[in-house]
């Protein structure tokens, strides 16, 4: 009976997920992903102090596919320039970290990891989706109008 109820919920919860990215900017996707890599962080910081080694590894390996497939992917090193390719290597380097953190179950490379993303993500909502080019580094829109769920903001 609860089993039922919770699948409900969670598919009521998956709709208003969904509902939010397909009406969010490029720039409201970006910060989306930032928000999903720190939650995952944060829950596998819980979970490494609970001992649960399952949910940990599953919350780090969730952290690293947003960095990976999300956050990194998005980088247009094109148009981008220095700050573009220097973000990829940040990326790759927290990616590695995050690794090496399940491996070793070192809740001090989570806290690291953390704090790097809280500070690329605070910068991220000071540039804003309307702020001017000469504030902000060059930003285009990748936009495939056959594949629009594959639409990014280009960094």
């Amino acid at each position: 009976m609860f089993g039922s109820m919770k699948r409900g919920a969670n598919a009521y919860a998956n709709i208003g997920v969904e509902t939010g990215v397909l009406a969010a900017s490029p720039h409201k996707l970006i910060t989306m992903l930032f928000d999903g890599a720190l939650v995952a962080i944060s829950l596998a910081k819980k979970y490494m102090a609970e001992g649960d080694i399952k949910n940990k590894g599953e919350s780090i390996t969730k952290a690293i596919l947003i960095i990976d497939n999300g956050l990194r992917a998005s980088l247009n090193k094109e148009v981008g320039g220095d700050l573009a390719l220097n973000l990829d290597a940040l990326y790759e380097y927290m990616s590695r970290r995050l690794f090496e953190a399940n491996a070793t179950n070192n809740p001090a490379i989570l806290g690291e990891i953390h704090g790097l993303l809280d500070d690329i993500r605070s910068a991220w909502e000071q540039i804003g989706p309307n702020a001017p080019t000469s504030a902000a580094p060059q930003m285009t829109v990748a936009y495939d109008a056959a594949n629009p769920q594959n639409s990014f903001a280009k960094a």
